[in-house]
Parts: structure tokens; C-alpha cells; sequence
């Protein structure tokens, strides 16, 4: 008997030791997050999931925030003087393959998060734009039905992610041969709130009957909602978002809106935890992807309770 409990103490004993290796070896590998000035609720949330994954598994892990390139090309700099072993990077600006390219010359690996950059040899973490407008017509023609009046709300100023939400979302129509004739778009110019309160107040004094609103943000589907609930108009029935915002899932989640059909179509920030994951199998000199996109999620009353965040008050 006594041997049986000395055999078993001895493999609790060495299960004990790989675990702290493991935890240990995750720990020596420093990882460095070049991040650019939150202008925009989703930015912020990238960096509270960032830290709160860093933290939540001992990684030793360094932040910075620039406001342009020149700034962020700084920070990289910074970031290595420091002693990261791999860096998740999100080059916003144009220009930054140069600074980028340096780096991956000096046997570091980088993760670009987000943002699709030329460099070789580069890891590439982003979402699928273009399957987020997809599945958001989809969610408005299954509340909606063929040729219904639906306002597009369009951003130029993000560029490629307005171009290709929309594409995505004129691809489906395509596809199902959908009657596009009462469809009409709205330039805004940001994702903001205000964008999408002032713009829908003004969409609803121009149309009698607005059946569903392809907003690409969860920001302006809030100030959507409100000015729809502000005018006390009933005839939309569907309202898509994007980007994950815990402020617009509480919003989905309360009876209050119901009628308004609110989804979020999105990849959320938290995917920032793939990029640092990779980054770190890389500095450990591993093999990983090297390019992983991020699944189209649909956030709707039906599923949204498993999207709330209570602990976060950022995004």
C-alpha cells in the first residue's frame, strides 16, 4: 500500500513540475504590443483583452500606444531595446513595411493584427469583412423578406472595411437574386453614435417606411436605436452592428428593443488572444499559422447572453 501511494505521490509530484515548466517557459517569452491610440471604442477593447489575456496567463508582456507611424516605428524600436522575443503589431498608417521588414530581418516574428501589410514572413491575425456584410444581409432578408426598404449606412473614411462589408452584403443579395429597388445608402462620416442618431433621425423624416438598416458598427446602431425609438416608429425590423460592444449586447439583450431586431455581426476584439498566442509559439520557435482568420459571428437575442463581458467597462 505504501508503495502504491509513494508511486502516486511521485506522479502528482512530476505532473506538478511540467505544469510550472509550462507555465514558466510561457512567461520567458516577452511579447511586445505596438497598438495605436484608441480612436475608437473596438481599439480600446483590443488592448483590455490584450492585457487581461497577458495577465490571466503570467505573460510577461509590454504595451505601447503611438499616434502615427513615425511614433509606432518608435515604439517597435523601444519594444525591442526592451527584449521582445515577438511583437503583435497593429500598423495602421501606410508606410509601415519598412520598420516591419527590419524587424523580421533581425529574427524576431511579428504578428500584424488586423491590418493587411506587405511584408515576407510576416503572421497575419484579422476578421473577414467581407463575410460580416454576408451574413448580415442574411439576417436582414430573413426578418425582412425580398425588396424591402433598407437603408445601407456607409463609411467611406475606414476604407477597405466599409468597401468590403458592403460588398459582402450586396454579394448575398446577388446570390439569392434579391429585389435591391427600395435600397438606399447614407454616407456617414465615422462609426460613431451620433453619426448613426443624426443620420437615422434624417433617414426617417425622409422615408415613410424604412424596413431594416445595414449598419456596419456597433456604435451607430446605437444612435440608431435611439432615434428610431426617439420618433416612436415600429416598421424596422431588423438592425445589424459590428465589432462587439458590450454596451450595444445589453442593448440586444433588453426586452426593450425587441422589436427592433438588433444584431451584431462581428469579429470581436478578443481575438487579439490568437495573435498573442502565435506570437508567442513563434518567439518560442515553433511553427505556426501564418495567417488565421477569425470566424463570422451573428449576436443576436437568441445567443447573446454567452457575449456579455461584466467585467468589461471598456468596450
Amino acid at each position: 500500500m505504501k508503495r502504491i501511494v509513494s508511486v502516486l505521490l511521485c506522479i502528482a509530484l512530476m505532473l506538478s513540475l511540467f505544469a510550472s515548466c509550462g507555465k514558466n517557459n510561457m512567461q520567458k517569452i516577452k511579447i511586445g504590443l505596438a497598438a495605436p491610440r484608441a480612436t475608437h471604442g473596438w481599439v480600446a477593447g483590443v488592448a483590455y483583452y490584450a492585457e487581461k489575456y497577458c495577465k490571466e496567463n503570467g505573460i510577461e508582456y509590454k504595451l505601447t500606444i503611438s499616434e502615427n507611424a513615425t511614433e509606432m516605428g518608435k515604439n517597435i524600436d523601444s519594444l525591442i531595446d526592451w527584449g521582445a522575443q515577438a511583437l503583435v503589431v497593429w500598423p495602421q498608417w501606410p508606410g509601415m513595411e519598412e520598420k516591419i521588414d527590419s524587424v523580421i530581418e533581425q529574427k524576431i516574428p511579428v504578428v500584424s493584427f488586423d491590418v493587411d501589410i506587405q511584408s515576407k514572413g510576416i503572421c497575419k491575425v484579422t476578421g473577414n469583412n467581407y463575410e460580416m456584410g454576408y451574413q448580415s444581409a442574411k439576417y436582414i432578408v430573413e426578418k425582412v423578406g425580398n425588396a424591402a426598404s433598407i437603408a445601407v449606412l456607409d463609411v467611406p473614411s475606414v476604407g477597405s472595411v466599409s468597401l468590403l462589408r458592403k460588398q459582402g452584403f450586396y454579394g448575398y443579395l446577388d446570390e439569392i437574386g434579391y429585389n435591391k429597388s427600395n435600397i438606399f445608402e447614407v454616407a456617414e462620416t465615422s462609426f460613431s453614435r451620433d453619426c448613426g442618431y443624426e443620420d437615422m433621425k434624417k433617414i426617417l423624416e425622409e422615408h415613410d417606411k424604412v424596413d431594416a438598416v445595414f449598419s456596419l458598427d456597433d456604435e451607430t446602431s446605437i444612435g440608431v436605436a435611439y432615434a428610431i425609438e426617439k420618433a416612436g416608429r415600429t416598421d424596422i425590423k431588423a438592425i445589424t452592428g459590428g465589432g462587439g460592444m458590450q454596451e450595444y449586447f445589453g442593448m440586444i439583450a433588453d426586452e426593450k428593443y425587441s422589436y427592433l431586431g438588433l444584431a451584431s455581426v462581428l469579429y470581436s476584439p478578443s481575438m487579439i488572444e490568437d495573435a498573442i498566442r502565435i506570437a508567442i509559439e513563434k518567439g518560442a520557435g515553433k511553427s505556426a499559422s501564418t495567417m488565421v482568420i477569425i470566424p463570422t459571428e451573428i449576436v443576436s437575442s437568441a445567443n447573446v447572453e454567452k457575449f456579455i463581458d461584466s467585467g468589461n467597462k471598456v468596450y
